[in-house]
């Protein structure tokens, strides 16, 4: 029977070992806690990386190793983008590593938006006035600075 018990507990111990993963042993990817901040308050601001917010506020975001962007709308506002980078301090055996984001806070100030030019009505020119003949008939008169003649001037 001990020898039974000692095969099982060898088998489930081998089983237990093949479901072992290295991963277990890393240590979760860091991540840095960015402040975001604009003038006026309010504006939507989204980062590089997916994460965003309406400004004044916080967001977490995991330590990229290249520096990111962050960018502020808000209506009636120009939209304005802020760069960011990123600095590791490595730890070492008495402190661990330390991401930090530069600048933290992150601060936009954003520039009201020009107000759109007013829509001008096109401009219709006067219609010209017709001469005023007293006497003469329309048909009598010559068609002035017409090259060809009248066809009802020799039927008369």
């Amino acid at each position: 029977m001990r020898r039974f018990i000692a095969i099982a507990l060898a088998g489930a111990s081998l089983g237990g070992c093949s479901s072992m993963s290295w991963d277990m042993f890393k240590s979760a990817p860091p991540t840095v806690q960015v402040r975001l901040e604009s003038n006026p308050p309010g504006a939507g601001a989204t980062t590089s990386l997916g994460a965003g917010c309406k400004t004044p506020c916080s967001v977490s975001v995991p330590a990229p190793d290249a520096p990111f962007t962050v960018a502020f709308a808000l209506p009636k506002y120009q939209p304005a983008s802020v760069p960011v980078n990123v600095i590791k301090n490595p730890g070492d055996f008495t402190t661990p590593a330390l991401v930090t984001t530069d600048p933290n806070p992150v601060f936009a100030e954003l520039q009201p938006a020009a107000p759109p030019k007013p829509v001008r009505k096109p401009h219709r020119p006067k219609k010209p006035k017709p001469a005023a003949t007293a006497a003469a008939p329309p048909e009598a008169a010559p068609a002035a600075g017409s090259p060809f003649p009248d066809p009802n001037a020799g039927t008369r």
